[in-house]
């Protein structure tokens, strides 16, 4: 007999579908997702791929409003879309929404297990308003397991007195075949699309939000600091917007080769990642990090920072890529001297890279979700 799930997630986010598309295949899990918005035309400039979507699910009606650091997000419907699902186990992605309360209020109402989707982390520096922080502890108490990304998130949870046998994990994935296919098709015309992109013969990329929290300044320092562009055949590429785009723009203009390409949908992203050499993440801040993911699928070896949640779990030092700490530039700086200067190694590491990611794909997220729904007791 399948068990009824209900997944509660903020939008549909598209590195979700492919994961949620894996969990309805299969024969034990019956699924349902809330979503509480489409998506966050306030930080997101995502595409919503809705005719991806192979599961049941429903978008419930919303109010968003950012004041500041601080976000709120209202919705109408939650108690009777449970209501209608019946579900005999809930994941519920936060607590940090009114509608996770209203979910956690329902369920035990009902005596329907609750299970946790945590992706923070100790170094993750998002923390939300006071008060919801401060009442995190009440809501973990409440819940009867919890599901984690990777390493990071599990030693957080530890440090909350969470017992590892209630942590259950998902590991964090992206569609790997998506970006994997679509890297090794621009490689085979790589001449072409680098003509019409402008892009250097050879470069490293970031891909993300530009804010300061991202280190995307620490990267810019760390180029330039090495003369990595004098010699012409080394560039920089930053793919996304964000607020910190026009100081960027500013502190780069008397440097040739660093290019600022904007906001990439995942099909144009595929692009950059095909014919960059490495792929930087300098994060000062981040719970996990699916951009590392995706350019491990493409080949990419990877510099991240120690502050990345995925940097444990996706990254092997000098194995697939090299880690440094947090805001140390001048380390930064010398790893991206020395993979500039070994073609050999960055293939290895790039290869290495994309046997990672066969740990990490859809699938086995998805199993890990149901092996968190099925352990659950349900009441009689």
């Amino acid at each position: 007999m399948k068990r009824k799930l209900v997944i509660v997630t903020e939008i549909i986010a598209p590195y979700r579908i492919p994961v949620f598309n894996a969990l309805a295949r299969r024969d034990d899990i019956d699924l349902h997702v809330v979503f509480l918005a489409e998506t966050d035309e306030t930080q997101r400039q995502w595409l919503v791929y809705k005719d991806e979507i192979q599961f049941s699910y429903q978008v419930l009606r919303s109010w968003r409003r950012r004041v500041g650091k601080y976000h709120c997000l209202l919705n109408w419907g939650m108690t009777k879309a449970l209501k209608q699902f019946s579900p005999d186990v809930i994941v519920c992605g936060g607590y940090n929404y009114a509608a996770s309360w209203i979910t956690l209020r329902w369920a035990r109402k009902h005596r329907v297990p609750v299970l946790l989707w945590v992706e923070s982390t100790a170094r993750d520096h998002r923390g939300g308003h006071t008060l919801v922080e401060s009442l995190k502890p009440w809501f973990m108490r409440k819940c009867q397991g919890f599901i984690v990304p990777g390493k990071s998130s599990f030693q957080y949870l530890r440090n909350y007195g969470i017992s590892a046998e209630a942590i259950f994990t998902a590991p964090n994935a992206v569609d790997t075949d998506f970006f994997a296919k679509h890297a090794e098709t621009i490689r085979g015309n790589a001449a072409s699309y680098r003509e019409k992109l402008k892009l250097p013969p050879h470069f490293f990329l970031f891909a993300g939000r530009l804010i300061p929290g991202k280190g995307v300044f620490d990267l810019l320092d760390a180029y330039m600091s090495r003369g990595l562009e004098s010699s012409s055949q080394w560039g920089l590429v930053y793919v996304g917007n964000g607020p910190a785009l026009s100081e960027l723009q500013t502190r780069a203009a008397a440097w040739g080769n660093i290019q600022f390409a904007g906001f990439a949908q995942r099909e144009q992203l595929a692009v950059y990642y095909g014919l960059a050499d490495a792929f930087v993440f300098p994060t000062h801040s981040d719970p996990w990090g699916l951009v590392v993911n995706e350019a491990m699928a493409c080949k990419l070896p990877i510099i991240i920072s120690d502050a990345a949640g995925c940097a444990e779990d996706l990254v092997e030092d000098t194995w697939n890529g090299y880690k440094f700490s947090s805001g140390d530039t001048s380390h930064l700086a010398t790893l991206m001297e020395n993979m500039a200067g070994d073609e050999k190694r960055r293939q290895e590491m790039g290869g290495h890279s994309y046997e990672r990611t066969q740990q990490y794909s859809p699938e086995i997220c998805a199993n890990g979700i149901a092996t968190a729904a099925l352990s659950q007791r349900i009441a009689q």
